[in-house]
């Protein structure tokens, strides 16, 4: 089912680039967060063509070291929290978050990428995989993801940096996708543009926050709430 949404979203990318050529400090800051947009869903996106063929054996939270080796994934150092809730505002416990994305380079870990120009980073997982806990939090360690063409042989379209998210709880499923404050390719994003004020745009554009003391003094920090609906 997945390979099907895939090669429809590619087709879709495709056809418009043509047309147009968790924790207690994530607690705290992800609450303000969650009042404004509480009773909204958090809006719908394509699951894009890059969602992994092969899913890497090492699938846990921390995207910026791979099994088996010992240097970091390059780039800066994001740690993602946040909650999934319903849209009553109440915790969504067991709900399963896949996240996945570009390395900082721009590339993805995926045959279908043509952006050749971009390399891979072999320390960078690509992929993740977790459950929400009692509270509905999540957590993911991962890198800022680099901007990339949507076709290398005609780049008239960059995507900006976000990062694709996969959540399904006990009775509905969304894909979406998560982007950072101040890019100034947001405004010219074909699919983050489509959401519009009806769809709740703002509320997948995060401001990353300094780190707290017990995080890398060069990392950025994010807290991002997810509504689902039942």
């Amino acid at each position: 089912m997945k390979q099907q949404e895939e090669v429809v979203s590619r087709r879709r990318m495709l056809a418009m680039a043509g047309a147009f050529s968790g924790l207690a400090l994530a607690g705290a800051a992800s609450s303000l967060f969650a009042q404004e947009v509480r009773r909204r869903r958090t809006p719908n996106e394509i699951l894009g063509p890059f969602y992994p063929v092969v899913k890497p054996l090492d699938q846990d939270a921390d995207l910026t070291l791979v099994a088996g080796r010992q240097e970091r994934a390059q780039g800066k150092i994001i740690h993602l929290t946040g909650r999934v809730l319903n849209t009553k505002g109440e915790p969504v416990a067991g709900a399963r978050i896949e996240i996945w994305q570009a390395n900082t380079f721009g590339r993805y870990a995926h045959p279908s990428d043509q952006n050749l120009a971009a390399p891979l980073d072999p320390n960078f997982q690509g992929y993740a995989a977790q459950t929400t806990d009692a509270e509905g939090r999540y957590r993911f360690k991962t890198i800022k993801p680099g901007a990339y063409p949507v076709d290398p042989k005609n780049p008239t379209w960059i995507r900006p940096p976000h990062i694709h998210f996969d959540v399904t709880g006990k009775s509905s499923r969304m894909v979406t996708q998560m982007y950072f404050a101040g890019e100034v390719l947001n405004e010219k994003d074909l699919l983050l543009q489509a959401l519009g004020a009806r769809q709740n745009k703002e509320s997948v554009i995060v401001k990353p926050l300094p780190p707290t003391r017990d995080l890398e003094p060069d990392s950025l920090l994010i807290a991002w709430d997810i509504f689902l609906d039942g």
